[in-house]
């Protein structure tokens, strides 16, 4: 298997196209993870008008603390952090994983505890070089790692049905290579996109984040991740 990458971060724009092609052929598309104890979600936001990137890790236990049908309040938080830095590369669309994986890695340097997957509020694969930050942090962690996003970066999709749980393939490029799902996470609400990042398949991307539902239209991690980030005082 590949080792992880490592390469500078402060890069040209065609620099970092470059440097993606080629990391992009070292993810891994299939299952390759150890049982699962605990799940991380990350997410990224940024302070004083971008200068700062602030990164929050969320870890899970796993499996949910009681037996039965899952509640979110049985998922037991057992640590989380929040790193800050500042900002390695302007907003360029395509390339935020080099403008956000450094601040991602910074927060996981502080954990004492280490997740066996992890899912990021971004793309993996549905990126159009098909290394989102996901994929990067994966690539990066050599860790299993899945994308969830709020939005479509790229690709084509149909509407996903009405119910929980139902979902419509992501394809993009002429032969309509699956990069991804459209998820209806909850009723009537819009979709979520679910891409597998690193070491961990597409069918299984989605099994792990329709598991971790809650009663709101993000996964946990992701949910937590992003309320924690937003505490900006804190």
């Amino acid at each position: 298997m590949p080792n992880p990458p490592s390469h500078d971060w402060n890069l040209t724009p065609s620099e970092a196209i470059t440097l993606q092609k080629r990391l992009a052929s070292q993810v891994e598309r299939e299952d390759r993870f150890d049982p699962v104890r605990h799940i991380a979600g990350v997410d990224i936001g940024f302070e004083q008008k971008g200068a700062i990137t602030r990164a929050a890790v969320v870890v899970l236990a796993w499996p949910p603390g009681v037996s039965g049908e899952f509640e979110p309040a049985t998922l037991e938080i057992v640590e989380q952090v929040v790193h800050r830095e500042p900002t390695r590369m302007p907003y360029v669309p395509g390339l935020l994983s080099f403008r956000e994986v450094p601040a991602a890695l910074g927060a996981f340097d502080k954990l004492t505890v280490k997740p066996q997957l992890v899912m990021v509020d971004g793309q993996g694969i549905a990126h159009p070089r098909r290394i989102g930050v996901a994929s990067h942090l994966g690539l990066w962690l050599d860790l299993p790692t899945i994308g969830v996003a709020k939005s479509r970066l790229c690709g084509r999709h149909g509407e996903p049905g009405p119910a929980r749980g139902d979902w419509t393939p992501l394809v993009d490029g002429r032969e309509d290579e699956l990069i991804g799902a459209v998820l209806r996470s909850r009723q009537g609400v819009k979709p979520i996109f679910v891409s597998p990042g690193h070491r961990v398949s597409l069918s299984t991307a989605l099994d792990w984040v329709t598991a971790c539902l809650g009663h709101t239209k993000l996964p946990e991690p992701t949910r937590l991740a992003d309320r924690l980030a937003s505490r900006r005082g804190r």
